[in-house]
This record gives C-alpha cells, structure tokens and sequence, in this order.
C-alpha cells in the first residue's frame, strides 16, 4: 500500500449524550449510544483525529453530516443537518519523531426531531474525504403502542 492508498487521517468516533474538549482530551457523558428517544434529546459526536506526523501544521476542513437510512442527508427545515470548521495539527516541544498528532473534537447537539423506529449516522468528512469507519450509527426508538 503506497502513501497514497492510506487515508489521510485515523478516526475514532463515540456517539455520547454529551461531550467536551479540555486539554487536548475528549470527556465523554454516556458514551457508546445506539439508540435514543423516542422523544428528541440531546446528543453528542466525540471524534479523536490522529493526524500523521508528515501532514502536520497543514490547515484540514472537517464536515460532520446527518444521514437517513438509505444514506441520504437529513432535512430539517429545508436544509440538511451539517456542521463542520476546520483544524491543524500542530507538533509539540518533545513530541516523538513520526508519532501522530492527535486533534480532539466534540460536537453537541440539541434535541434534533428524528423520525422514531428510524436508524440513522453520523458521518465525518476531512478535506471532502470520508473513510467507511468515519460513522457512527444509531436507531430512534419507535414510539410505544398506545393501549385502547
């Protein structure tokens, strides 16, 4: 596999109910979610982007996007679920030579109206390049039956 084949980065992505950034760490409140609601709620998207050592000081754009089960963008108010900024990584005094550079993200949501009984992903994009494993997956609960 030439440099080429390889991504570009490495990605480790948890669905949480909330996440933050502080000290270069990702601190994660219920993490490991599959499936939320029925009802709205809030949620988060904890992403650990391990840049290599040779693409370091280099500017990257990043999009996180909401797709539907057929893996189509999710509309609210007409207009699709997306975020996205951008991000360098920068190499440490007394970093290791060719040890990758970690660049640590946490994206929250408030409640989002999805469709219950509906599963959906979350999937990231670096510099309009998105690897099979850049998702996290989840399912909204349907609503229970109503007795008579």
């Amino acid at each position: 596999m030439s440099d080429y084949d390889s991504p570009l980065v490495e990605v480790t992505m948890l669905l949480a109910d909330a996440a933050q950034v502080s000290d270069s760490k990702v601190f994660v409140l219920g993490g490991g979610l599959v499936q939320v609601g029925p009802n709205p709620q809030p949620m988060a998207v904890a992403v650990l982007i391990d840049v290599p050592w040779d693409r370091a000081n280099l500017q990257h754009d990043w999009k996180l996007e909401l797709l539907d089960e057929d893996g189509m963008p999710v509309l609210l108010s007409d207009r699709p679920v997306l975020v996205g900024g951008n991000f360098e990584a920068g190499r440490r005094a007394g970093w290791p030579p060719g040890a990758p550079l970690r660049v640590p993200l946490a994206i929250n949501f408030s409640a989002l109206p999805l469709q219950p009984g509906t599963s959906y992903q979350w999937r990231l994009a670096v510099n309009d390049t998105s690897e099979p494993g850049w998702h996290v997956s989840f399912r909204v609960r349907p609503r229970p039956a109503q007795q008579a």
